[in-house]
C-alpha cells in the first residue's frame, strides 16, 4: 500500500533535531491513515519485554522449559521472546531491523562482559549464529568469523568502549539511524518508508525530554541492574 498522503505531509526528520510534530500526534495520524494490517507493524514496534503478549507466553509450559534451559534472567529471556516475535513478522524490513538490533545489543552486552570478566552466556539472547559465536568468543575484535557476520562490528565495539553513558547511547542511536537510511534508500511513500519514519521519530522522541542529569541517572541504573543480574 502506498502512503503518499501521509508521508508528503510530514516534515523531514533530521538526526539530533527535535520534531515539530509531537510523538503522540504522529501516532494518532498514522493510526488514522494507515491500513489496519499495516498498523499492526507499528503496534509490534511499540511492544516491550513487559508487553502482555510476552507475559502470556511466559505462562506457557513449553516456554517455561526453554527459559529453564538458559542462563538468562527472566527479564532478558522476555527480551529474547520479543526479538523472536519481530524476527517472525511478515515484513522483511522489520525482520532485518530486529536482527540488526539483536546483534548490536548482543555485541554491546558481550563487550561489557569481556571487559569485566563476566559470563557472556548470561546476557547474550537469541539463537542465531552471531549469538552462538559471541557465547564462545573471548576476543571479539580479533574474531574473524564474527567480523564476517557483522560488517559494523568494529563500530559497535568502539561504541561499547565509550565511557560516558549518554554519549554511548547517542552513538548507538546514530548507528540505528545510519542503518535505517541505508536500508530505505530506494523506499518512497510505501510501508517501509512509513516504518522507517516511525523508527526515526522514536529515536528523536527518546531524547526530547531527557536532560543530561536524568539521562545519566537512568543509564547508570540500567548498567547497575545489568551487573546485578549477571552476578545472580
Amino acid at each position: 500500500m502506498e502512503y503518499h498522503y501521509l508521508l508528503a505531509g510530514l516534515e523531514d526528520l533530521q538526526e539530533n533535531q527535535a520534531m515539530s510534530l509531537t510523538y503522540d500526534k504522529l501516532l494518532e495520524l498514522m493510526h488514522e491513515l494507515m491500513s489496519e494490517k499495516d498498523w499492526q507493524y507499528i503496534e509490534l514496534l511499540q511492544r516491550t519485554s513487559d508487553d502482555p503478549t510476552i507475559l502470556a507466553l511466559m505462562e506457557d509450559d513449553a516456554v517455561k522449559d526453554r527459559f529453564e534451559e538458559t542462563n538468562l534472567t527472566e527479564q532478558d529471556f522476555r527480551t529474547q521472546l520479543l526479538y523472536e516475535q519481530g524476527l517472525k513478522c511478515k515484513n522483511k524490513f522489520l525482520r532485518d531491523w530486529y536482527a540488526f538490533n539483536l546483534d548490536m545489543n548482543n555485541v554491546l552486552a558481550a563487550a561489557v562482559c569481556v571487559k569485566h570478566g563476566l559470563d557472556i552466556s548470561k546476557v547474550v539472547v537469541g539463537d542465531n549464529e552471531v549469538a552462538d559465536e559471541l557465547r564462545k568468543s573471548t576476543s571479539m575484535s580479533k574474531n574473524n568469523q564474527l567480523a564476517a557476520m557483522l560488517p559494523d562490528l568494529k563500530e559497535i565495539i568502539a561504541v561499547a568502549e565509550i565511557s560516558d553513558l549518554m554519549q554511548r547511547e547517542k552513538h548507538i542511536d546514530a548507528l540505528r539511524w545510519q542503518w535505517i537510511d541505508a536500508h530505505t534508500i530506494f523506499e518512497f511513500f510505501n510501508l517501509e518508508a512509513v516504518l522507517a519514519y516511525y523508527l526515526k521519530a522514536t529515536i528523536l522522541h527518546r531524547w526530547d525530554n531527557l536532560s543530561v542529569e536524568e539521562g545519566e541517572r537512568v543509564f547508570r541504573t540500567l548498567v547497575a541492574d545489568m551487573k546485578k543480574d549477571v552476578k545472580l
